[in-house]
């Protein structure tokens, strides 16, 4: 009965020609075999399954071949045949894992003394040799050093930092990269049409996705999925057997986030319930990647930084022992607002666009007047039906950034006139509605300035209206609360004066205000207001 071997083993390199993915190593090694530049020890270093051990077997029998050394091996001679079946006499592996100790290495000692027996090498192979004891490494200082001319060492490991500076310095260090996605999914395809094995190219590129650049690990599990899957190997099967996402599901996913879809995210979240996060979270990334190679168009360079941030964000969070389904959800939903979110250049272009989007219509400048006092109710000039709708749409944004305030706003404060990036706007809050207004002027502002421009001027008037019962209350808490003989003058959101307490105020209420107009336009207390933004100014007389 032929027993089943794993493909693992049965697909293993023999020659150098058989190597994946380490050509710089293939070369070099070659090239020594075939100029007969041996040196007596060499370290091979890299990730599992890069091919560490295969390459120092089949250097070995290169070695010793009866053609030999050459980089070319005639795998029909005894020695060939023998190393082949790993059982040549000359050729000695030994597992530092298990033979760590300075004993062992004092039995390896020993033996490099005897010439071989068979070959004209004799050749130690030893792996994983990180795991050596301090004591064993220096006793095999002095052997790896200077050993009979007839005995070469090839040393492998998958932690070079593991091994003392005195060892590196006696050994010419070979270092196996990562093997490529693109060289696994080519062997794996290779491999599969000699099992007559079908498949789908999708499949196979999860499945070395998976072996994280380590074609032992990959080809363990293109076994699983060739049984899995019942020979015919598809990214379902892959998916679900290895419990990533299907393909499918990641489309879905992303077109979900760029569509801004809450509803639907909701409902995706609750059918990754099963996954593991971390999972998810590496096929997303996988994913973006493969994205960006292919040049998608749906996502710009700067939309790809941001979400490979929150991946790794959220990376972090799981290492803290983070709620998974909470993180997922919250790498979702910020994923979802970091499309909306504009670049620098963007909201520079932005504010530009807003500040030159409206010209000054082409009519003369009505010189202002200095007089602030109340006056009647100021019947809107005839502006356009753009200029009607930005300030709709500044009504709009104050009620969606407070809902008192733009409820306040839109009952108080009506629309005059928009000339020569002047805005002139009427008032008729009083009481507490006139403090309200007062308090978020600075947001005020900044709306009208991103919606009219930035050197948009305001002006507020005052309306008249017939005083009511609170009204009356109010003003009479006013005088009550006044001190006689005060000279105070306080400037309010409506920019008009209170009423004198003395009969001597009303005759000098016109000057007064001239005065307080001049002092308000001076740059030093307009810079102050831009700085505090205060809800009251009050200007006393010097005595």
């Amino acid at each position: 009965m032929k027993h089943h071997q794993v493909l693992a083993l049965k697909y293993r390199p023999s020659t150098f020609d058989t190597l994946i993915g380490q050509e710089a190593v293939v070369q070099t090694l070659s090239l020594a075999l075939s100029n007969d530049r041996l040196s007596h020890a060499y370290l091979f270093s890299g990730l599992r399954g890069s091919g560490k051990t295969s390459t120092a077997r089949i250097f070995a029998k290169a070695m010793v071949c009866d053609k030999g050394p050459t980089s070319n091996p005639c795998d029909l001679c005894d020695h060939c045949l023998g190393a082949n079946e790993n059982r040549h006499i000359d050729i000695i592996e030994m597992d530092a894992a298990s033979n760590r100790g300075i004993d062992d290495i004092r039995e390896l000692i020993e033996s490099t003394k005897y010439k071989p027996n068979m070959a004209r090498f004799k050749i130690f192979i030893i792996d994983e040799v990180h795991m050596l004891t301090t004591q064993a490494f220096n006793a095999l200082l002095k052997t790896l050093e200077e050993p009979p001319p007839y005995v070469k060492f090839i040393l492998a490991t998958t932690d070079p930092l593991k091994l003392p500076a005195t060892i590196l310095s006696r050994a010419q260090h070979f270092r196996f990269k990562q093997i490529k996605t693109h060289d696994v999914v080519s062997h794996l395809c290779h491999i599969l049409h000699l099992e007559g094995i079908e498949y789908e190219k999708d499949a196979l590129e999860m499945l070395s996705r998976a072996g994280n650049g380590s074609l032992r690990d990959t080809l363990t599990l293109l076994d699983q999925a060739i049984i899995y899957s019942k020979g015919y190997i598809t990214p379902e099967s892959v998916a679900t057997m290895l419990g990533l996402l299907d393909p499918k599901e990641l489309q879905k996913i992303f077109t979900a986030i760029l569509n801004g879809d809450k509803t639907q995210m909701l409902n995706i979240i609750k059918t990754l319930e099963s996954y593991e996060c971390e999972i998810v979270i590496d096929e997303l990334i996988a994913y973006l990647k493969n994205a960006f190679f292919e040049q998608d168009r749906r996502f710009s360079t700067l939309l790809y930084e941001r979400f490979f941030k929150i991946l790794s964000e959220a990376k972090s969070l799981l290492f803290i022992n983070a709620n998974n389904g909470f993180v997922l959800s919250l790498v979702f939903f910020k994923m979802i607002e970091a499309t909306h979110i504009k670049s620098i250049e963007e909201m520079i272009d932005s504010l530009e666009h807003e500040k030159f989007r409206m010209p000054p219509p082409a009519q003369a400048m009505v010189e202002p007047s200095l007089h602030v006092s109340p006056i009647s109710i100021v019947q809107p000039m005839d502006n356009s039906v753009q200029t009607r709708q930005l300030f709709d749409t500044l009504i709009r944004k104050v009620q969606d950034r407070n809902a008192a305030l733009g409820e306040c706003f839109e009952k108080n404060i009506r629309f005059v006139s928009y000339e020569q990036e002047h805005l002139t706007l009427s008032s008729s809050a009083i009481e507490e509605e006139s403090k309200l207004l007062n308090t978020h002027y600075s947001i005020i502002k900044h709306f009208i300035h991103e919606l009219f421009g930035l050197d948009t001027k305001i002006k507020i008037l005052k309306e008249e209206r017939a005083p009511t019962l609170s009204d009356a209350m109010y003003e009479a808490g006013l005088h009550a609360n006044d001190e006689s003989g005060s000279m105070i003058e306080s400037l309010e959101f409506e920019g008009s004066p209170q009423s004198e307490s003395c009969a001597t105020g009303a005759m000098l209420a016109k000057e007064r205000e001239i005065d307080v107009k001049e002092i308000l336009n001076d740059p030093f207390i307009k810079r102050a207001q831009e700085l505090f933004e205060p809800r009251k100014i009050e200007i006393h007389p010097k005595v």
